[in-house]
């Protein structure tokens, strides 16, 4: 088993979620910490510095997002193409939650498409919609503990489970909400790396409410990983994660996420705070996904 600087997973959750909107000195401390603790398990870490456009579909954001990537290569080089658990650390707030957001966006396609049934209604519920959507506006007041510290936990926790000679790598990407910017920029800049490689994409791993398995580009761990944790596997859900963005220029890739309604009327708001997540998911989660990743 691997050393850590951090034993309790309670007290690395706590320093993790805190605002940590991109470019604030609480992402900057953020990212710190988790070099600090990929150091501490024998990683070398490196930083991936990229700009990028966010989506449009933010209000209020920046022309062009500056972050940083942390890459850690597997600690033992093998001639098999690694494995890499992803997981973004950055947060956001916005005055509604994802619930809401989801809404809201389901509305505005309805209504356009009835807009060629029946013109009253259909600018009714436009107005709805495009109120709704015009509150997507990116803020720095959500602790985004469940969004997505209890992923970077987890990661935590299943490399401390793992032998050192596991051919497991680790990529903490940033600029996640601002429309997977990070992401999308580790495409482009190191494809190399994700070539015939799996991702296993960790976002929001809430106590209550059923694993769900995101399988962008299907394959033998993703699945087995699936199976391990009984998840429910969709080819296509309504939500934006980094996994979207490194399926094309990966082996397989797959994004792990666990909740309910519940969890997405907390996502993006000030109560995603440490206080209301005990890592009952997180360690679910390590525990299956560590079984998986021992028998590669």
């Amino acid at each position: 088993m691997r050393s850590c600087a951090v034993t309790d997973y309670a007290e690395l959750f706590r320093a993790l979620a805190v605002p940590r909107l991109v470019g604030t000195a609480n992402h900057q401390k953020v990212r710190e910490i988790l070099k600090r603790e990929l150091a501490a398990r024998g990683f070398a870490v490196e930083e991936h510095a990229f700009a990028g456009r966010p989506a449009r579909a933010l209000v209020g954001a920046p022309a062009v997002i500056n972050g940083i990537n942390l890459i850690a290569p597997p600690i033992r080089q093998s001639a098999h193409p690694p494995i890499w658990l992803v997981a973004h650390y950055d947060s956001k707030g916005q005055p509604i939650s994802m619930a809401i957001r989801l809404i809201g966006f389901g509305m505005l396609a309805v209504g356009v498409l009835a807009f060629l049934i029946a013109l009253i209604p259909a600018l009714v519920l436009l107005a709805v919609a495009f109120v709704i959507v015009s509150q997507n506006r990116v803020t720095d007041n959500s602790p985004g503990a469940l969004d997505n510290a209890t992923a970077l936990v987890t990661i935590f926790m299943t490399i401390d489970q793992l032998p050192r000679e596991s051919s497991v790598g680790v990529i903490f990407p940033d600029a996640e909400e601002y429309g997977l910017v990070g992401a999308r920029a580790l495409a482009t800049d190191h494809p190399a790396r994700f070539e015939g490689a799996a991702v296993v994409n960790l976002d929001s791993l809430d106590d209550a409410g059923r694993v769900t398995a995101f399988l962008h580009r299907a394959g033998a761990v993703g699945v087995g990983v699936a199976q391990a944790l009984h998840a429910r596997r969709w080819r296509w859900l309504p939500v934006i994660v980094d996994g979207i963005a490194l399926a094309p220029v990966t082996r397989e890739c797959v994004t792990i996420m666990k909740g309910n309604w519940r969890t997405m009327r907390i996502v993006h708001r000030p109560e995603d705070a440490a206080a209301r997540v005990r890592l009952d998911g997180a360690a679910t989660v390590a525990a299956g996904l560590a079984r998986v990743l021992r028998a590669q």
